[in-house]
Formats: structure tokens, C-alpha cells, sequence
């Protein structure tokens, strides 16, 4: 009560602070309190802008009934057992997207008196709302002003002799509903999944005055060629005669002025200035800026309005199915920004936080961000401009699921003056590099709208390139294509992806499906891949979300006894959802003249069944299981390259690839050899060797030389790590090798293989004997397991959004030291070696057997679920002895070489001293098996 005090007579110091300063010589700030009602008659409470009504804690408690905007599709949430507690009053959790404290949406009010000085009688007055949330209307003193609706732009009302000096009363409706107009529920601009359909306004908030002549917007086009800078003026004359003027435009030390006449009204007009001397472009490695002053002067009055903004030179293009950006050849390494602000629930206004995001990206290797279905503030431009980000903006719009596109609903022409809007806002920052209407469109005639789309903003506008939608559709018009294709693991491919059907190779790219077009393409939300939930980040939430969905999860997992292997889930998840990315963006870069990729992502995105896909959390920040410098080691602008058909070997083969490069830098390199070391975990060098090549140009596929290793000297299971060295960039490779030799273990014959617990295996453990129940997969009973679907990659997306696609599971965790597993080399998680154990698997329910049974592999569960599931576990019978393996030994055993490993190293561990089973069960508890 103390705090909420304490931050309730602050609010009103500010307030009177902006009133008493807020005021400069063209500005008035409208920041602090405004009055605040929700039916427009109840004006007793106030709240403080900029902000929304969450971060003031105002609407609705969360209920079960809560009419959310994006809904919730799986409606388990309402009828399943298990959701039962937290469909509850005082306890209610969704387990789906990030919470907020409070939750409206309607109309809301807000209501401000402004005192307008005497020196701005007779001029232009503008109201200028940076970012709303949805469609503002406006009045003056009970006079109704208009109407805004947009989503990525800021809201503007022209306020010229509307306000006469003296007070006046602002009453601003802020309405959040979707109506007339629907972009999509699910629209990153305004769904619950991401920020949140909140209701207020953000960042600057001001009344500005301007002469009666002066700027209403400039479109800066640089010619980096011509070292020219072309300005198309939209210059306003509120006189009712031609007004006489001086335009000046100075870039730096130089300037040049031109004299016009203005017609009453707004007056299109050019300028142009030639540099002097030689021209620093921008781009990723040189993000350099210019400093543009633009005035205009009246020569009746003197008066003189200015304009001042920042530009580069750089150009991108199309050149031989290639993207080029200043002439070089670019391969756009991206990332999606989804619109996820947890601390505020609304985007960030201010430089500094998108330049930690930019930052991250750059730590790993990154050089794009695309704005998934949404368009952000000026802070987001600014800041990518200074770190050298290309972006790639959508016009607000996820037209799917709740809406169409093109079928002539109001939609198509929202997008028409979305697009018109943002690109009036932002399109002289050199970081808009790219734009389409938004994500994943639908609809019958979408296509044909789309054509048109592109083709006028491709003649109109010729400063960035231009694609229809996020993910389809590949039309000729398009600059680039944005496709699904290219990926390792698609939506509804469950277990027959390339990650999980095809054994562990390095050798694949998309280069067949791309050949395919005519234009460069941009491989659309590759990745996907989850990690366990971090439940330590849960103390980051300190604003206005809850992440009640972890909550759920962490209970869950504390109700199935297994709340102290958090930690261990989370980094061993963690360091196979590493690896499914390395596959990922490797292959990518393997692709010649490939575009390049949009990976979902490099953060989590909380929402959509919460999606826990990045290598950083919510807030961008680290997890623990993977640094910046590994992730750079193959994303990066040069990275080094293996192609091999095949990572497991048996000592009597040869390791036979090739090493390549893909460099993308900002010039050639000029090292002309290639280092590379075959070692083992302990750092004894098998094998080494030097690759001489000619200089390395601009491009990928580019040969560093043939490998030949025979692996003869390895004579012991081993794991190998290869790694290449060019100049200052390496990467490497885990490889694996084992015995060709048939190994036999000392008195096998003692034990008893069996595919079922029958009379026979049951009286061996009657007898004192030894028993390993090898099952055969598909043979293990739902209720115990066998509804899970098991596979070696990380879950895709997640299980709720999907409908529940394979695999159900994030990997292995066991202990490596264990010596059930001595003869085959393991870390604690999920690498290559176990691809095949994966494959050929089912993951047992040990919970349904006893709960205090400790796996030796445990198989890490899909956090909605979070049982206790194992691929690997001993316990004792009877007199007897026994091992269950849910890794069938039984199919195709001939092909299989980590199989036959894993099987020699289990039944030497079972002929062992060391196998020494500790928990007692009976022979019914095993009947589910």
C-alpha cells in the first residue's frame, strides 16, 4: 500500500513538473497524469502517460471468462483434470502465453487540459502520438477531431485552428477491440501471444507548432554511385496565397539552396546536393551515418522551419538471383522480433533497449531482424541504423486463422495505408532493408492483391526490397522469396524431417528446391527448436506479465518428483536445441546463393502454447548452456564448413569429406590455408593436417580442400572433435567411432535377452539370474509410455500449438560416468551417438512401475506433461537382476553400429560387479511393460 502511495504522488509531481516545464519554444509535453474513465462519465481516476492501462494497474482481474483477444486454441485448458486448479478464482493460470496483472479491452478515455501560449496564434498545431493502441479518436473542447488507426505508425491529428490561446480540454478515445478491421488475432501488432492487446499510448506525446510554411514529411533517396543525396520535399503553405520560399538542404560541410514559389496547400518539391571527395557507405561492417539538415524559409515572414534526420548510402538489390547490398553479395543471418516486452507488455520507445537486442544478435552472429506482423517504434530504426541491422518491417498484418487478405474486407485497405505509413515514418533509415505485408497470408484472391502490392511499391519506392508474405506466397513479382522449405524439421512433418529420419550427416543442402525460382530466398522461421523451461528466470518478471505458464510447469514437474532435475533438464535440452540450430543454419550456409535464413528465433517466444525456442530468454539474455563465441563458430559472416555423408564410424573405415567456406565479410580473405586437427575428448591428436587454397572471395560453397582420415590408430570407443581453422575463424564437429570387431563380454551367457517379461525371464529372476528386457518399439503399452512420441531432435514449436507433432521429448539426461554406459562415450545430453537409440525407442513411464525408480537414461519430457520417462533403468526382482531398455536391439541390429555399441557396453556393465541394482520391485509392478 506504502509503494503504490509513494508512486501515486510521484506521478503527480511529474505531471506538475510537465506542466510548469513542459513547455519549449515549438512543443508542449503531454507526458504525465490525464484523467482516466472507461465509460467516458466516471472521471475519478487518473493514470500516467506514456504507459498503458496495465502498467497503471487498471482494468479487469484475469478470470476464466476473460474474452481474450488472440483466445486460447487448446481447449484442454478448459476441461482437463489437470488444468482443474488453475481455472479456479484467485488461482487462475493460463498455460499458454505470458500473463498480464490486468486485462481490458474496449474503449478507455483520457482527458487533459493544455494551456496553448499566445505566440502560437495563427500557426500549424499538430498532436503527435508515437504509439497507440489500437484506434484513437479525438476531441477538442467536446468537438470531435477524428479518427487514427494505425498500428505501426504514430497517430497524428492536425489541430490547426482548432486551438486558440487560452485553455483547452484533450479527450482521447483509445479502443483495442478488433472491429471492422481484422488483421489477424494473432498479429504480433496486437495479440495476447506476444505483447499483449493493451490500451494506452507510448512514447512521445506532444502538441508541436510550426510556421505557416513548413515541412510535412521528407523522403531522403541517396544515389551511392552518384555520391548524390535526392530530397522529395512535402512542403505545406497554410497562407491562401503562393508563398515565396528558400530550401536548404546541408549534409555535413556541404550545402546546396533552391528557391520555389508555393501553391496554398501542400507543395511536393526536390532537392539535390552532390557529395565532394569520396563517400562512406553503410552496411553491417560500416554503419555509417549523415547528418541531414533540411529548412525551409519563408521570404515574407523570415520564418524558418527545419527538418533534421540521419541517412546513409547503401543500396540493395537484385543481381543474378543473388541479394547485394552495395555491390557485395549479403547472406541475411535473422532473427525474429516478435513483439515480446514482458516488463511493459507494450513496445520499447527508447534506444538503449533496442540496442541490447541488436547487440545480442550481433554477439551471435547475427546481421538481420525481421518484425514478424508488426512494425516497431522509431528507437527500433535508430538503433539498428547505428549497429548496422538490416530490417525487415510487415505492415501489422498475420492474415490467417480469424481473417483473409485480398477478398475485400477492410483489411486490404488498412494494409494499403499501413504500408504508406510506415514507409512515410521510417523509410529514410538505411536499415529498412525489406518489407512485406505481413506473415502467412490466406485468402482466394490473396495472390492478386498481393502482385499489386509489390508492384507498386517496387515503382514507387526503389529504396529497399519487397516480398509478399512471411512464408508464401512465391510470386514472379517478388524481390525475394520468403519460403518455408529450406529447413531440417517442417510444421506436420513430425518424425519423418530430416533431423530425425535421415542418420547424422553434414552433407545436405536445399540447393535442388531453390534451383527451383528465379529470385534469391530467404528460408522463412527455420529452427523451432525448444528448450526446458528456465524456471530461475521466473524472478524477471517484475512488471506487468506473470509467467504463470512456467508456474504451472514448475508445479507440475515438483508434483511428479522430479522439481531438483530442473536444472539438469534445462541444460541438457539446452545443449541439444544448440545442436539442432548448428544443423539448421550450417545447411543454410552449405546452400550456394542461398539468401540466407529467419530463424524463430534467437529468443523464446513465450506465447502461441509458449514456445521456448531461443538460446536467450524473454529479455535477451543468456541461459547458461550456450555462450555467444560457441554460437558464433557457425553463424557468423565466415564460417567454416564440413561435408560429410556420415558421423558414426567403426575404426576400419576412413573419414572422407571436404571442407568448404561460406564468407560473407566485408572484403576477400586473404588466407590461402586451412588448419584442421582430428583430437580426442582428452586432446590427443589423431590426425592434422594443412589445406593450401587461393584467397577466399565473397560467397559460399567456396572449397578449402579434401579430407581422407583413416581411423585405424582409434582402438577404443571414442568421441572425436574435428575441427577446421581459417585464419580467425574455426568451427568443429563431433565424430564418432567404435570397434569394427565383433566384442564378446565375459560370461554373456549368464544373462537371459528377452523382448517381454514371459514365464521364462520372470523364473531366470526368481533364480537369482540376470535379465535385459530389451523392448521392441511400438510393443510398449500407452498407459506406460507408449503414446509418447519419440525422436532425437528437441520438440518443434511446442506440442500445444501444434497439435501435438513429434517428438514429444527433449533429449537424454543421464550421468556419463555411469558404467552401464563406460563403452559408449556419452556427455549428459543428446549428441549424434544417440540418434540411433532415439530412432529405434520407446521412452518407458517410470512413475507407472515405482515412484522411486532413478533412471540410468532418463528421456526429458514435454513440460505440459512432465513425467518421469526413461530409455534406460535397472532394478532388482526377486533374487534376480534386471535391465530395461527401451532402445529396441532387435531391428536392422546388422546396420546399426552405435546400437550394437550401446548393447556390448549394457551387457558388459550387467556381467559386471559393478551392476548392483538397488531399488526392489515386484513382478506385477512390471506387468504394464
Amino acid at each position: 500500500m506504502y509503494s503504490r502511495r509513494l508512486g501515486f504522488i510521484i506521478n503527480i509531481l511529474l505531471s506538475l513538473f510537465n506542466f510548469i516545464y513542459g513547455y519549449s519554444n515549438n512543443r508542449i509535453d503531454l507526458s504525465g497524469l490525464w484523467s482516466f474513465s472507461t465509460d467516458s462519465v466516471d472521471w475519478s481516476r487518473n493514470i500516467y502517460l506514456p504507459g498503458s492501462m496495465t502498467s497503471n494497474g487498471l482494468g479487469e482481474d484475469i478470470s476464466i471468462n476473460t474474452d481474450w483477444t488472440s483466445g486460447i486454441s487448446d481447449s484442454s485448458y478448459f476441461f482437463k483434470q489437470k488444468y482443474a486448479k488453475y481455472r479456479r478464482k484467485g488461482n487462475i493460470k493460463i498455460p499458454f502465453w505470458l500473463q498480464p496483472m490486468k486485462y481490458y479491452k474496449g474503449k478507455a478515455w483520457y482527458k487533459k487540459e493544455v494551456i496553448i501560449p499566445s505566440d502560437w496564434k495563427g500557426k500549424d498545431i499538430l498532436f503527435f502520438l508515437e504509439r497507440c493502441h489500437w484506434e484513437t479518436r479525438l476531441w477538442v473542447d467536446g468537438e470531435e477531431i477524428g479518427m487514427q488507426n494505425a498500428l505501426g505508425a504514430p497517430h497524428r491529428y492536425d489541430l490547426t485552428g482548432k486551438l486558440s490561446t487560452g485553455k483547452h480540454v484533450l479527450v482521447l478515445c483509445v479502443d483495442n477491440r478488433i472491429k471492422n478491421i481484422d488483421p489477424g488475432n494473432s498479429s504480433h501488432s496486437l495479440a495476447d501471444h506476444t505483447q499483449g492487446n493493451w490500451n494506452g499510448v507510448v512514447g512521445d506525446m506532444f502538441l508541436e507548432v510550426r510556421p505557416k510554411v513548413n515541412i510535412s514529411s521528407v523522403k531522403v533517396m541517396p544515389e551511392r554511385l552518384h555520391k548524390k543525396v535526392n530530397v522529395l520535399a512535402y512542403l505545406m503553405n497554410r497562407n491562401n496565397k503562393d508563398a515565396n520560399v528558400v530550401l536548404e538542404i546541408v549534409v555535413g560541410n556541404e550545402k546546396a539552396w533552391q528557391q520555389y514559389t508555393l501553391k496554398p496547400g501542400e507543395n511536393q518539391v526536390m532537392v539535390s546536393l552532390t557529395m565532394k571527395g569520396n563517400i562512406k557507405c553503410w552496411d553491417e561492417f560500416s554503419p555509417f551515418l549523415y547528418d541531414l539538415k533540411l529548412s525551409v524559409k519563408d521570404n515574407k515572414t523570415g520564418e524558418i522551419n527545419v527538418y533534421i534526420d540521419r541517412f546513409g548510402f547503401r543500396d540493395i538489390k537484385i543481381v543474378d538471383r543473388k541479394l547485394m547490398i552495395n555491390d557485395r553479395q549479403l547472406f541475411l543471418r535473422g532473427t525474429l522480433e516478435c513483439a515480446v516486452f514482458p516488463k511493459t507488455g507494450f513496445p520499447a520507445t527508447d534506444v538503449k533497449s533496442w540496442k541490447k537486442i541488436y547487440t545480442a544478435c550481433r554477439r551471435h552472429g547475427l546481421n538481420h531482424v525481421r518484425f514478424h506482423s508488426w512494425c516497431p517504434p522509431k528507437a527500433a530504426f535508430v538503433a539498428a541504423d547505428e549497429l548496422g541491422i538490416y530490417l525487415e518491417i510487415e505492415c501489422s498484418s498475420w492474415a490467417n486463422l480469424s481473417t483473409t487478405i485480398g477478398d475485400g474486407s477492410d483489411l486490404d485497405y488498412f494494409i494499403w495505408e499501413e504500408s504508406k505509413r510506415i514507409v512515410r515514418e521510417f523509410g529514410n533509415h538505411p536499415s529498412f532493408c525489406m518489407m512485406m505485408y505481413g506473415n502467412e497470408p490466406a485468402g482466394k484472391r490473396c495472390s492478386a492483391y498481393l502482385s499489386n502490392f509489390i508492384s507498386f511499391w517496387k515503382e514507387c519506392d526503389g529504396r529497399r526490397l519487397y516480398c509478399s508474405g512471411a512464408g508464401w506466397p512465391n510470386l514472379l513479382i517478388n524481390d525475394f522469396l520468403s519460403d518455408p522449405t529450406p529447413r531440417i524439421q517442417g510444421w506436420k512433418q513430425g518424425l519423418n524431417s530430416i533431423i530425425n529420419s535421415q542418420p547424422p550427416s553434414t552433407d545436405y543442402d536445399w540447393s535442388e528446391y531453390i534451383g527451383r525460382f528465379q529470385q534469391p530466398m530467404v528460408s522463412h522461421e527455420i529452427g523451432q527448436w525448444c528448450v526446458y523451461p528456465n524456471f530461475k528466470e521466473m524472478a524477471k518478471y517484475d512488471g506487468v506479465m506473470r509467467p504463470r505458464n512456467f508456474e504451472i510447469f514448475q508445479e507440475t514437474l515438483a508434483e511428479n518428483g522430479m522439481a531438483h532435475l530442473a536444472d539438469s533438464f534445462l541444460l541438457a535440452s539446452g545443449k541439444l536445441q544448440a545442436l539442432c540450430y548448428k544443423a539448421d543454419i550450417e545447411a543454410a550456409l552449405r546452400t550456394k546463393d542461398f539468401g540466407g535464413f529467419q530463424l524463430l528465433g534467437l529468443s523464446d517466444f513465450p506465447g502461441q502454447g509458449t514456445a521456448l525456442v531461443g538460446v536467450l530468454d524473454a529479455f535477451w539474455e543468456e541461459k547458461g548452456y550456450i555462450r555467444p563465441e560457441e554460437y558464433r563458430r557457425f553463424c557468423n559472416s565466415t564460417v567454416p564448413l564440413l561435408r560429410l555423408p556420415k558421423l558414426i564410424y567403426t575404426n576400419q573405415e576412413t573419414v572422407k569429406g571436404s571442407l568448404e567456406v561460406a564468407h560473407f565479410g566485408a572484403a576477400p580473405l586473404e588466407v590461402t590455408s586451412t588448419a584442421w586437427t582430428l583430437k580426442t575428448k582428452e586432446g590427443k591428436t589423431i590426425a592434422s593436417g594443412k589445406l593450401a587454397h587461393q584467397p577466399i572471395g565473397i560467397g559460399n560453397c567456396i572449397p578449402l580442400g579434401q579430407l581422407e582420415i583413416p581411423l585405424d590408430k582409434v582402438d577404443v570407443p571414442s568421441c572425436l572433435t574435428l575441427e577446421a581453422t581459417l585464419g580467425d575463424y574455426a568451427n568443429s564437429w563431433h565424430i564418432w567411432v567404435y570397434p569394427a570387431a565383433v566384442q564378446k563380454v565375459a560370461d554373456e551367457a549368464q544373462l537371459l535377452m528377452t523382448d517381454r517379461l514371459d514365464t521364462k525371464a520372470l523364473q531366470r529372476l526368481q533364480e537369482g539370474g540376470n535379465v535385459l528386457l530389451s523392448l521392441r518399439k511400438g510393443s510398449l503399452p500407452a498407459e506406460a509410455g507408449g503414446e509418447v512420441e519419440i525422436g532425437f531432435s528437441s520438440i518443434f514449436w511446442n506440442t500445444s500449438w501444434t497439435l501435438g507433432q513429434a517428438p514429444h521429448t527433449l533429449g537424454i539426461l543421464c550421468n556419463p560416468a555411469h558404467p552401464a554406459l563406460s563403452e559408449f562415450p556419452t556427455e549428459y545430453y543428446s549428441d549424434y551417438q544417440w540418434w540411433d537409440a532415439m530412432s529405434y525407442s520407446s521412452a518407458i513411464e517410470t512413475a507407472k512401475i515405482d515412484k522411486n525408480l532413478k533412471p540410468i537414461v532418463r528421456v526429458i519430457d514435454d513440460w505440459f506433461t512432465n513425467r518421469p520417462l526413461a530409455l534406460l533403468f535397472e532394478v532388482k526382482v526377486g533374487k534376480g537382476k534386471l535391465l530395461v531398455s527401451g532402445v529396441d536391439f532387435w531391428q536392422n541390429m546388422d546396420k546399426r553400429v552405435e546400437a550394437k555399441q550401446l548393447l556390448y557396453s549394457l551387457k558388459k556393465y550387467m556381467c559386471s560387479d559393478n551392476f548392483k541394482p538397488i531399488l526392489n520391485v515386484c513382478p506385477q509392478s512390471l506387468l504394464v511393460l
